[in-house]
C-alpha cells in the first residue's frame, strides 16, 4: 500500500491511513505524527530535613505502589489507634470519689478508719499467732508427765542407819543419802579445803551435819560410784579409779570436781524433800 501510495495522487491520504492502522486506530496530525494521551504525574513527596526515618514511618509514606506508565504513587497512612478499649472501674470506685473535682474529708476519714481497724485486727490475729506458736514451742520443750513426776520426791530419814548411805532414784539418776556419825563430821570439818582439787567446805555441802545429799555419778565419766568405800571411807569409783571423802569430794583419782549437790529442803516428820 505504501508502494502504491507514493506513485499516486493520494499518498497523503494512504499514508495516513496506514499509520492509522498500524498504530492500532491512533489519529494522526497533518504532519504525519500520532497523538499520544497526556499522563498526570503528581507532585514527589519530599521528606523534610528534620525527619527522621522513624518519623517518616509513623507519619510519612509508608506505602509506595508503581506500575507501568505511572509515576510513582505515595499514600500517606495515619496510625490513629482510635478503637482501643481502656478498662473502667467505675463499678468498683466508691461514690465520692468517681468525680474527681470533688474531694469529700468525710471519705477520707473513712478511708483512714477502715485502714485503722484492719491494721489492729491483723495485729490481733499476728500476735495471736505468736502467742499459739510460742505455747506449742514450750509444751513440746518441756518434761513430760513421767518426768515431773519424779521431779520431787521425798525421803523418809529414820530408815537410814547412822554410818550408812541408801541409795534412790531422782530424775533417772542415783541420789546418795548419808547418815554420818560425829567421827565422820569431826574428820570432814578437820580437812584443808587449800589442799582439795575443787576446794568446798563441808559445811557448804550440808544443811545439817548429820546428812550428806549428794547425786552418785561420777564427775569423771559419769560412772556410779560405790558408797562407803575408797582410800577416804565416802565413795569410790572402780572404772577410773576416783575416790571421794564422806563429804563427797574429790581427794585421789581423775575426777575433776566434787559429787553434785541437788537441791533440798528439810521438812516436817523427818523427811527430806529433793526438789527440782
Amino acid at each position: 500500500m505504501n508502494v502504491i501510495a507514493k506513485s499516486s495522487t493520494l499518498a497523503p491520504f494512504l499514508r495516513a491511513t496506514a499509520t492509522v492502522v498500524s498504530n492500532g486506530g491512533v489519529p494522526v496530525t497533518a504532519t504525519g505524527k500520532t497523538h499520544k494521551p497526556k499522563v498526570t504525574i503528581p507532585p514527589t513527596v519530599k521528606r523534610t530535613l528534620g525527619q527522621t526515618l522513624y518519623q517518616d514511618l509513623l507519619s510519612g509514606p509508608t506505602c509506595i505502589n508503581s506500575g507501568v506508565a505511572v509515576s510513582t504513587q505515595v499514600h500517606q497512612r495515619r496510625l490513629a489507634h482510635t478503637d482501643v478499649q481502656w478498662p473502667d472501674f467505675t463499678d468498683y470506685r466508691k461514690d465520692e470519689t468517681k468525680d474527681p473535682k470533688t474531694r469529700s474529708s468525710d471519705s477520707a476519714e473513712q478511708r483512714k478508719t477502715t485502714s485503722y481497724l484492719v491494721s489492729a485486727g491483723a495485729g490481733v490475729a499476728g500476735v495471736y499467732a505468736a502467742k499459739t506458736v510460742v505455747t506449742d514451742l514450750v509444751g513440746m520443750l518441756s518434761a513430760t508427765a513421767d518426768v515431773l513426776a519424779m521431779a520431787k520426791i521425798e525421803v523418809k530419814l529414820d530408815s537410814i542407819p547412822e554410818g550408812k548411805s541408801a541409795v534412790f532414784k531422782w530424775r533417772g539418776k542415783p541420789l546418795f543419802v548419808r547418815h554420818r556419825d560425829q567421827a565422820e563430821i569431826a574428820r570432814e570439818t578437820q580437812v584443808d579445803v587449800a589442799s582439795l582439787r575443787d576446794p568446798q567446805e563441808d559445811s557448804v555441802r550440808t544443811k545439817d551435819p548429820k546428812w550428806l545429799v549428794v547425786l552418785g555419778v561420777c564427775t569423771h565419766l559419769g560412772c556410779v560410784p560405790i558408797a562407803n568405800a575408797g582410800d577416804f571411807g565416802g565413795y569410790y569409783c572402780p572404772c577410773h579409779g576416783s575416790h571421794y571423802d564422806a563429804s563427797g569430794r574429790i581427794r585421789k583419782g581423775p575426777a575433776p570436781l566434787n559429787l553434785e549437790v541437788p537441791p533440798y529442803e528439810f521438812v516436817e516428820d523427818g523427811k527430806v524433800l529433793i526438789v527440782g
